[in-house]
């Protein structure tokens, strides 16, 4: 005959549980045993929902419990009619539940009078995994950016702070709110050959067409991915806010009384980026921009991924973490409303975010059209 400990490991091994489960697995485990054992306490555990599990088989068995009319007292007390019902009602969506697994679930109960709290645990479970799964949305949309990147990852960050807003308010502060999960490090646009090309064009734009500089305050050296692209474009601003005449030589010159060329780059490099412009600067200062939103996206993907892996934080410093990563992506989201007059509607707990059709934009139309892409000049 198998022993309870053998039957115990054979029903988890049919569930396919992880070799070492998470607390909250137990916590489920323990909600379902108090659950089984005493059906009135369906009533005190809280708004709790089926897909609140992380187990598909505690899912069903959950789900079966919130249809099943448990027998009266007298009934439930005498013969085992309430976990018969169940698993009758459970397995056709969940097969591996056995009725040696049922009574697993009720001899592993420390007591049916802590349900509410395990109840608490498995929301706070579930609260966890949604948020890790909206900063893994966040952070496909700013890795595999589509037709309209920005747009895209501006409403994944619009419906994690929808999110956070419903954390906040099921879960309320305690002491020591703040988490203690290290900080990830700071955010880099990825540096590529097309992103280096970006930058090149609006150099070189920016430097054939000065006067749309003073209009490209949304722009900043931080947003460049070539450091030495960055220092350029601050010669520039700094030549356009002085009124000083701006064309190749002058920006050379800047560029030497900052100490520029003594790091590395030579004044043929320096004329031969920047003879080749293309467009309008403010077609090329948006490429560079949205560049660096969808690396502040990612940085805070990446922040919240890391405050969502450390157990040892609650739901509530989760939210107070995650709202504190998501603001560091407003400044640049406003610098980008700022370059495009894309000023979308923020979704509200009420209102999904439901993309718009963007305005019709050709800022290259000002100065050449920016519907080619220019051949990569020779370093």
């Amino acid at each position: 005959m198998m022993s309870d400990t053998a039957r115990t490991e054979a029903d988890e091994d049919v569930l396919h549980y992880p070799a070492s489960p998470p607390v909250v697995h137990y916590a489920e485990q323990a909600l379902l045993g108090a659950l089984l054992l005493v059906p009135e306490r369906l009533k005190t555990i809280g708004p709790l929902e089926p897909e609140h599990f992380a187990n598909t088989a505690h899912s069903a068995l959950f789900a079966a419990m919130r249809t099943v009319s448990p027998p009266p007292p007298e009934v439930h007390r005498a013969r085992p009619v309430w976990p018969s019902q169940l698993l009758e009602a459970a397995q056709p969506q969940a097969r591996a539940l056995t009725a040696s697994y049922l009574h697993t679930l009720i001899s592993v109960c420390p007591t049916d009078a802590h349900a509410p709290a395990y109840s608490q645990m498995v929301r706070s479970g579930h609260a966890r995994r949604v948020l890790r799964r909206h900063a893994g949305l966040l952070a496909h949309a700013a890795r595999a950016p589509g037709p309209e990147p920005a747009r895209t990852v501006l409403t994944r960050a619009d419906q994690l702070a929808v999110y956070l807003d419903e954390l906040t308010t099921a879960f309320p502060s305690h002491p020591g709110s703040m988490p203690r999960t290290p900080q990830t490090p700071a955010p880099t646009a990825e540096a590529s050959v097309e992103a280096e090309d970006e930058e090149r064009m609006l150099l070189a734009t920016a430097t054939a067409h000065p006067d749309g500089l003073p209009r490209m305050r949304w722009l900043h050296e931080g947003d460049f991915t070539v450091p030495a692209h960055a220092a350029l474009y601050a010669c520039l601003t700094a030549l356009a806010r002085r009124g000083a005449p701006v064309d190749p030589i002058t920006l050379l010159w800047e560029g030497q009384q900052r100490g520029l060329l003594r790091e590395g780059l030579q004044p043929a490099e320096v004329l031969d980026l920047l003879a080749h412009p293309a467009g309008a600067p403010e077609h090329w200062g948006q490429k560079v921009l949205q560049r660096a939103l969808l690396a502040q996206a990612g940085a805070v993907a990446a922040r919240i991924e890391a405050l969502t892996a450390d157990d040892a934080t609650s739901v509530h410093q989760l939210a107070t973490g995650s709202r504190r990563a998501l603001s560091a992506l407003s400044s640049v989201r406003s610098r980008w409303h700022q370059a495009t007059g894309d000023f979308a509607e923020k979704p509200t707990a009420r209102q999904p975010a439901v993309p718009r059709a963007p305005a019709v934009r050709t800022p290259a139309a000002r100065a050449g059209p920016a519907t080619r892409t220019p051949a990569r000049p020779g370093r």
